[in-house]
């Protein structure tokens, strides 16, 4: 589906739904936002909590509030957070990038959250494959959510494909009602559960923040619009690392410092008595078992490690 056909077909959607597109001049200044419903939920009102929003859900649980100003929320389906952002009722919104693409819609990409990372794949029963490769100059039944995808992938297979639009347990088609599917998974388990195989990535996704062009052409809403990605970010940069603080007597100073992966440089005082220094640096969490005892062995004493909330490089 096209941007021109989103907008179209969800133009009246949020007045429909009773947003005051003509209300105060407070409900016109804020920043729409769209909020994901269902699986991605949990994690994006989590990602926002840690970043200091606060999303409270009360009696009208589709317009929950946020307890930071300037924002006016709607708890929508990604596909709809999608659609709304393409048709300018949204400025911002979380959705997975998978629909992005299977909607064809005209967005900006803001923030990789990195939050419910999938794949979109092909997956057939193994009777069906020859060589572990789906068959040659065949007609094949294809079910899936993805009709706009799947049709441009099908487009480079060397069989003819027939697509038959699902609409959720796509993996239940096969055999009896479809050859194979394409639909996005997470760890395969619910594909290998159903008997099929992988055969094909079409792509990968995750749930992202993404922006209408428009919104982000208005100064006032793009200055709000990167202060929300400046506190996202910083969140999602202190989820990756963690604060180390040790000391260290002069004479191992160098080669300690020497090993520490900063951002920067470490933070370094003088220990009380001129005893030597205490050193406080964030290092990328996957780093962590080895330099502990790396920093260890090379004079490093009284490691503490702690968690940081935010960092805003």
């Amino acid at each position: 589906m096209s941007g021109t056909a989103l907008r179209d077909e969800v133009a009246g959607d949020d007045v429909a739904a009773g947003t005051p597109e003509a209300g105060a001049d407070a409900v016109k200044r804020a920043i729409r936002i769209g909020l994901p419903k269902g699986r991605m939920q949990d994690g994006v009102f989590a990602l926002l909590a840690d970043a200091g929003i606060d999303v409270r859900l009360g009696s009208r649980n589709y317009r929950p509030s946020l307890s930071w100003p300037g924002f006016e929320a709607k708890l929508l389906k990604p596909q709809n957070v999608v659609r709304m952002l393409d048709a300018g009722s949204r400025d911002v919104g979380f959705a997975g990038a998978d629909w992005v693409a299977e909607l064809g819609a005209d967005l900006v990409e803001l923030l990789d959250t990195g939050l419910d990372p999938v794949r979109v794949v092909a997956a057939a029963p193994g009777a069906l494959l020859d060589g572990g490769a789906l068959p040659v100059g065949r007609r094949l039944v294809v079910a899936t959510e993805y009709v706009s995808l799947v049709a441009e992938w099908a487009g480079g297979q060397p069989f003819e494909a027939r697509v038959v639009r699902s609409y959720g347990a796509t993996e239940v088609f096969p055999p009896e009602d479809a050859d194979l599917i394409v639909d996005n998974t997470a760890t395969g388990a619910t594909l290998r559960g159903n008997g099929l195989v992988v055969t094909d990535t079409l792509m990968r996704s995750s749930t992202r923040l993404y922006a209408n062009p428009a919104a982000l052409g208005d100064p006032a809403r793009r200055d709000r619009i990167d202060d929300l990605v400046l506190l996202l970010r910083s969140v999602l940069e202190a989820r990756r690392r963690v604060m180390l603080e040790l000391n260290v007597p002069e004479a191992d100073f160098a080669r300690v410092v020497s090993i520490l992966p900063c951002m920067r440089e470490p933070s370094v005082s003088r220990l009380h008595g001129d005893a030597g220094y205490a050193v406080r640096v964030a290092v990328p969490r996957t780093a962590l078992p080895a330099l502990l005892l790396e920093v260890k062995a090379r004079g490093g004493t009284d490691l503490v490690v702690s968690e940081p909330q935010q960092i805003v490089p």
